[in-house]
């Protein structure tokens, strides 16, 4: 009887750590809203000089939760991209699952995301804009097939150099509290990819 006890407390606490360590990252964004965009939508979206994008939601392909944010591109040359959530976007409701100035951003070195990929070989994007306002970039590859976790950690995100916004500070240092991520497919790229789960990473 004391042996099954023990067992059954050991289970428990092992339980209860599992879940600390599972627990120990920061959920900000996992898309489970309804996509809609435009001045009043949930995500912030857009293409330009030649590129096209369709954001949807996918509840068939996803990696937590109910529903996976849906990209349909096609990125040329000298085209544009964005797929943005975050505070002070044009569309009004793109806002995380938690506010951003809200965050201990000391307790975390990196924000990570989910991708479903296809083998590609095509680079994919994802900037972050800091409390400055300046914007910042980590580039993976679409080298896989199914989800895969992609960690960027903040000290190797590095500032676009080829566009920033006029308003941004420009100090070419990342300050916090960070306000938008965003995934931008590069140009000279054309298919669909599906993005879940966006954490922050503790230390």
């Amino acid at each position: 009887m004391k042996k099954a006890w023990f067992l059954a407390i050991v289970l428990v606490l092992s339980a209860a750590g599992i879940c600390f360590a599972e627990g120990s990252n920061l959920l900000i964004d996992d898309f489970e809203i309804s996509i809609t965009g435009g001045p009043e939508g949930t995500v912030d979206f857009g293409a330009g000089n030649g590129s096209n994008v369709e954001v949807t939601e996918s509840s068939d392909i996803k990696n937590s939760g109910n529903k996976s944010l849906k990209v349909i591109y096609d990125a040329v040359d000298g085209g544009y991209i964005y797929v943005a959530r975050g505070t002070g976007l044009d569309a009004k409701n793109a806002n995380w699952s938690i506010n951003s100035s809200d965050i201990k951003w000391e307790d975390y070195n990196a924000i990570s995301f989910y991708v479903y990929g296809t083998d590609s070989k095509e680079k994919i994007a994802f900037d972050i804009k800091d409390n400055g306002g300046e914007i910042w970039r980590f580039v993976t590859e679409d080298d896989f097939k199914g989800w895969k976790r992609v960690v960027c950690s903040f000290d190797k995100f590095m500032v676009r150099d080829d566009w920033q916004p006029e308003d941004a500070d420009k100090n070419g240092q990342l300050d916090f509290p960070i306000k938008i991520f965003q995934f931008e497919p590069l140009p000279g790229s054309k298919g669909t990819l599906y993005f879940d789960t966006v954490e922050l990473v503790k230390k």
